[in-house]
């Protein structure tokens, strides 16, 4: 999973998946290791439900990600708002 979601991000390539039951279509921005510890995904929500309604920016705990695969769309560029070196991250693995 770490690897498809790191070639995501290389590749600028949108991103299916389920998470708090709910099925989204995100643009990954960074994977890395969070300040506890955790496997997690930066992302930028462009489809699909929300447990918060108008928040589009998540960061996801890899481990509670499932049905993972690649839209086969493609995104420009990082989103307005997005930061280089994630504060949340003590590692990054990848980023944009």
């Amino acid at each position: 999973m770490k690897q498809a979601i790191i070639d995501a991000i290389n590749n600028l390539q949108e991103l299916t998946f389920t998470y708090s039951g709910i099925d989204r279509v995100v643009e990954p921005h960074a994977i890395g290791i969070s300040r506890t510890g955790k496997e997690v995904l930066r992302c930028f929500q462009t489809h699909g439900g929300h447990v918060t309604p108008g928040h589009e920016w998540d960061l996801c705990e890899l481990s509670k990600i499932s049905n993972l695969g690649i839209s086969g769309v493609s995104f420009q560029a990082a989103r307005p708002g997005y930061s280089r070196g994630d504060s949340h991250m003590i590692s990054i693995f990848a980023q944009l």
